[in-house]
C-alpha cells in the first residue's frame, strides 16, 4: 500500500537545503493524537470498554498526571499503567493478529482460574508487548470457535450488543422441537433476564432422541442458546459454535488445536469489521496440524 503524501508541502518561496530541513523540522506539527482509551485497547490491554474504566478508577498516568477519558496521546507520551510503562502501538507501527482456537469442552475462558482449571489462554503462543484479547467466551460446557486477537478495537467491533455480530452454533438437543416452537424462537420468547431470540433455527438430522440443529444468534449472553431450548423443555446435550461474525470454523481444526490468520485473511476481516487494515507480514497461518484455511465470509 502506498504510504500518505506528507501533510506539509513546500511552498515555492521556500529556503532550500539544510536550512528548509530544519525550518520544516522546527514548524511540522505533531502528528495527530489517539483517544488514550482506543490506544490501550488497540496495544492489546483490554477492550476499549475495560479501559474506560481503568482510566475513571485513576489507574492510568500520562506524563505523569492521572489520565481522563478522552484524552488523546502520541507516540511521545509517557503513559503508565498501575505504575508500569506501557508502550503503546500507533498507525505507524501495530499490526494486528487473529488466532482461532478449538476450545474443548471443560476449558473455561478466563486468564487464571483459583480452581486450577484448564483455560483456553493455557494453549495460545506467548506475545511480547501485546496480549491476546478473548472475542466473547464459551460456557465451560460448550465447545468450539474461539478467536483471539491482539486489537482491542477489532475485538469491540465484534463483541458490543450495538453491533449486532451473528454467532452460529450447531445443537444437539434431547427431544424435538415443532414448526410452532421454532415460531416463537424465532418471533421472541421472555428469558428471566429480558426478551431473546433466535435469528435462524432448522433442522439438521439426528437419530433417536437426539436432533441436531443449527441455530443463528446476534447476541453473547450467558447460556442464552441452552436457556432458549430449556423454555420449551429441552435439554441441549451438545452445543458447539461453529461460526463467530465472518469467521467459520475450519473442519479439520481439531478440539485443542488453533491457528492464526495470515496477513490476508486477517485484512479481511478488518475489512468486514469497517477497520481500515494495519501493517502487513507476510506470515500464512500454520495450525497444529495441516488444515485448510479458515472460511471468511
Amino acid at each position: 500500500m502506498a504510504r500518505p503524501a506528507s501533510p506539509i508541502r513546500r511552498s515555492p518561496n521556500a529556503p532550500a537545503g539544510r536550512a528548509a530541513s530544519r525550518l520544516q523540522q522546527a514548524t511540522a506539527p505533531e502528528a495527530p493524537g489517539e483517544r488514550l482509551q482506543k490506544a490501550l485497547a488497540t496495544a492489546g490491554l483490554g477492550s476499549r470498554r475495560e479501559m474506560e474504566e481503568w482510566i475513571a478508577e485513576g489507574r492510568v498516568q500520562v506524563n505523569g498526571e492521572t489520565a481522563t477519558i478522552g484524552m488523546k496521546v502520541g507516540p511521545r507520551d509517557i503513559v503508565k499503567v498501575s505504575g508500569r510503562r506501557v508502550y503503546l502501538r500507533f498507525e505507524d507501527t501495530r499490526r494486528t493478529r487473529i488466532l482461532i482456537y478449538h476450545k474443548s469442552e471443560g476449558e473455561i475462558v478466563t486468564r487464571d482460574d483459583p480452581k486450577g482449571r484448564a483455560t483456553v489462554f493455557d494453549a495460545l503462543p506467548k506475545l511480547r508487548g501485546a496480549k491476546w484479547i478473548s472475542v466473547g467466551r464459551l460456557d465451560y460446557n460448550t465447545d468450539g470457535l474461539m478467536i483471539f486477537t491482539t486489537s482491542g478495537e477489532l475485538a469491540n467491533q465484534l463483541m458490543h450488543p450495538r453491533f449486532e455480530v451473528e454467532r452460529e452454533y450447531a445443537v444437539r438437543v434431547l427431544g424435538e422441537l415443532t414448526e410452532d416452537m421454532i415460531a416463537q424462537l424465532l418471533a421472541g420468547v421472555e428469558l428471566e433476564d429480558g426478551p431473546a431470540q433466535l435469528q435462524s433455527c432448522y433442522a439438521a438430522g439426528g437419530e433417536g432422541a437426539n436432533r441436531w440443529y443449527r441455530v443463528v444468534i446476534k447476541e453473547g449472553r450467558k447460556r442464552e442458546v441452552r436457556r432458549l431450548f430449556e423454555h420449551f423443555g429441552l435439554t441441549v446435550s451438545r452445543l458447539t459454535r461453529i461460526r463467530f461474525g465472518p469467521i467459520a470454523l475450519p473442519p479439520q481444526l481439531r478440539r485443542g488445536q488453533k491457528m492464526e490468520l495470515d496477513d490476508d485473511l486477517v485484512a479481511r476481516v478488518m475489512e468486514w469489521a469497517g477497520m481500515a487494515p494495519g501493517p502487513r507480514r507476510q506470515r500464512r497461518g500454520v495450525p497444529d496440524k495441516h488444515t485448510r484455511k479458515p472460511r471468511i465470509r
